[in-house]
């Protein structure tokens, strides 16, 4: 795939999904954090779930240790691993204070320092609180680098990598969460819709469906519905 490709990618996808954003609820950087510390291996639906009983009762780092880890666990034990992401909240919570005034730290320095925190969710927290062009590979953009060739790679930051090079300038910012909602309803793991695929004609994915028959749909794609 060339960057003449690459750009046509991004720009269809741009015009399909003029509003790209997380579907994770959150109204300040302390919440975006806590609920993509949740997010591993959950759904968001379910995270919004939760965090719509914590957050109207604890959103600060003060408010969350004024919980404990035991009370936390009441608003979030229908999440996967629960336990251990309560003592990381609460472990995130301490070093926040300690740390950073109880402010959500803008580099990846220090955000990948705190519990619960990989590189992930620190270029998520990055690119969707502090609006810099990092891109967090999560399985669906993982699955969509590799099934398009858009950043063919073995390994997530090899993908990371690829994506951050190769990403037009103007795409940059909004690359994440173009990918991950192209994942999550077009480009999706079992059956994907290439029928209704914007970018059916540029992926060289070799198993699409109906391949052969396939001509590129109208860019009149509405934003995701929100889970």
């Amino acid at each position: 795939m060339n960057a003449q490709q690459r750009l046509a990618i991004f720009d269809r996808l741009a015009a399909a999904i003029p509003e790209p954003a997380t579907e994770l609820n959150y109204s300040n950087p302390f919440e975006l954090l806590v609920a993509v510390v949740l997010s591993a291996q959950a759904t968001d639906k379910g995270v919004n779930k939760a965090t719509a009983q914590l957050f109207p009762v604890a959103n600060t780092p003060e408010s969350i240790l004024a919980l404990g880890t035991d009370g936390l666990k009441t608003y979030i034990k229908t999440i996967g691993l629960f336990n251990s992401k309560a003592a990381n909240i609460i472990t995130l919570c301490q070093q926040l204070l300690a740390n950073h005034g109880g402010q959500v730290p803008d580099t990846r320095e220090h955000l990948e320092a705190l519990a619960g925190v990989g590189r992930k969710t620190a270029n998520v927290i990055l690119n969707t609180a502090f609006g810099q062009p990092t891109i967090a590979v999560d399985t669906h953009i993982f699955r969509v680098a590799n099934r398009t060739r858009l950043a063919p790679g073995k390994t997530v930051l090899e993908v990371e990598q690829k994506l951050d090079k190769w990403t037009p300038k103007n795409h940059k910012k909004a690359a994440h969460h173009l990918l991950i909602l192209h994942g999550r309803y077009t480009c999706m793991a079992r059956k994907p819709k290439c029928n209704e695929c914007v970018i059916v004609d540029l992926c060289e994915y070799r198993e699409k469906t109906n391949s052969g028959s396939i001509q590129p749909p109208d860019l009149l794609i509405t934003k995701p519905q929100r889970l």
